[in-house]
């Protein structure tokens, strides 16, 4: 069985990473073939050899010795099937178990926050009073891997590829745009056919660094969802006041009810999309090309991005012919300042194998592994980390 596979095979019942074996439960890992979309159109790079499958990033920072055979985290469920394929390699190579709870990136934040776990992991930053209210320091963010959110539907007779812009999605997500037929819809895919029905719209329901990705991408683009949100500081976040629609718990829940209800719209990230064979649709990205979400186009979307230091950074709606607009990274979420020897030892050793070969895994299941300026600024958020106040790695 493959690793894309078998991925998809345990997707549908995917709530929580089990610590046995170090894997996902219901998840194999299996062979090494790199997994390709295939380009929906001639002006689209999916699966034309635009990133970099396997980036082979050697692991810079020594093992440390006398870690931990455990390392627990918790949070996002946007990097779920990564992280399974993930967990599943490092027991294999390093004898380690990593148990990772997909429980949203809200209660990532909140476990790290209270020291429940080694590592939290969220798609978007923590904001300043998340950070202020850690119990134990200073917070880093490590970007783990990038992946792309898609707006992803369930309309009889309608494949992958249905075009939208931010403006069209915003009037969707506020109901504003009720029915599929509606003019605007029909005028971005004159030829689809769209019926005359309703639109049920499917959000999140928890605390969800997928919702901020997608949020920050509406309030970037779209004026009337900002408007009725009520303004920028409250139409983005990983909660909002959703003006419409149902919501589902995870991205599990988000594909699962889309899955099961004629009409419905919602978002997900793409894998979980792919995963359950939910069509998707192409977004108007900032130089006016509808672009299909992949590993290309969302690597295209952090080519020229200029990263600070923190790395606390937003990937949407990015300039660039090819980008995908609506991509994210995920964070590790560790305390700079360990006090557990041991604990600190597995972690490092864990971060650090993710940010060299555990980057080769990345399109294999349909993400996209970090450029090199971006890997690099991860690996020195890792060099950051200190023992009592001791450096760590080197």
């Amino acid at each position: 069985m493959s690793r894309r596979t078998a991925v998809v095979a345990g997707l549908a019942g995917l709530s929580l990473l089990a610590a046995a074996c170090g894997s996902t439960s219901g998840v194999e890992s299996g062979g090494s073939e790199s997994s390709t979309q295939a380009a929906l159109g001639q002006d689209q790079i999916c699966g034309k050899g635009g990133a970099e499958a396997k980036p082979g990033y050697a692991n810079d920072i020594p093992e440390l010795a006398g870690g931990k055979k455990r390392v627990s985290g918790a949070g996002s469920t946007f990097v779920a099937p990564m992280m399974s394929v993930w967990t599943k390699d490092y027991s294999e190579s390093a004898k380690v178990q990593v148990a990772y709870q997909s429980i949203g990136s809200g209660g990532g934040v909140k476990q790290i926050s209270e020291g429940t776990v080694d590592f939290g992991a969220s798609d978007t930053p923590m904001k300043t009073d998340e950070e202020a209210g850690a119990k134990h320091g200073k917070i880093l963010h490590v970007p783990l891997v990038l992946g792309g959110v898609v707006p992803t539907y369930n309309v009889a007779g309608q494949k992958s590829g249905l075009k939208f812009t931010g403006e069209v999605l915003g009037k969707i997500f506020t109901g504003e745009i009720a029915k599929w037929n509606d003019p605007a819809l029909t005028k971005l895919n004159p030829d689809a056919k769209l019926p005359d029905q309703p639109i049920a719209v499917v959000h999140r329901s928890d605390g969800s660094g997928t919702t901020a990705v997608w949020t920050d991408y509406l309030t970037k683009s779209s004026p009337s969802w900002v408007e009725k949100l009520g303004g920028e500081e409250q139409s983005f976040g990983k909660e909002v006041a959703w003006p419409t629609g149902i919501g589902g718990k995870g991205n599990e829940g988000v594909s699962g009810a889309v899955n099961q209800t004629d009409g419905s719209i919602g978002y997900v990230e793409l894998t979980y999309a792919l995963a359950q064979n939910l069509a998707y649709g192409l977004v108007k990205n900032k130089a006016g090309k509808f672009i299909q979400p992949c590993v290309e186009t969302v690597s295209a979307a952090t080519k020229d991005v200029e990263f600070p230091d923190h790395l606390k950074v937003s990937l949407t709606d990015e300039p660039g012919k090819d980008a995908y607009p609506i991509t994210g990274t995920v964070y590790a979420l560790v305390y700079q300042d360990q006090t557990d020897k041991a604990a600190a030892a597995a972690l490092v050793n864990f971060l650090a194998w993710v940010l060299s070969d555990g980057q080769d895994d990345a399109t294999q299941i349909n993400y996209s592994p970090m450029g090199k300026d971006l890997r690099d600024k991860a690996v020195a958020q890792v060099k950051r980390m200190t023992l009592n106040g001791q450096p760590l790695a080197t």
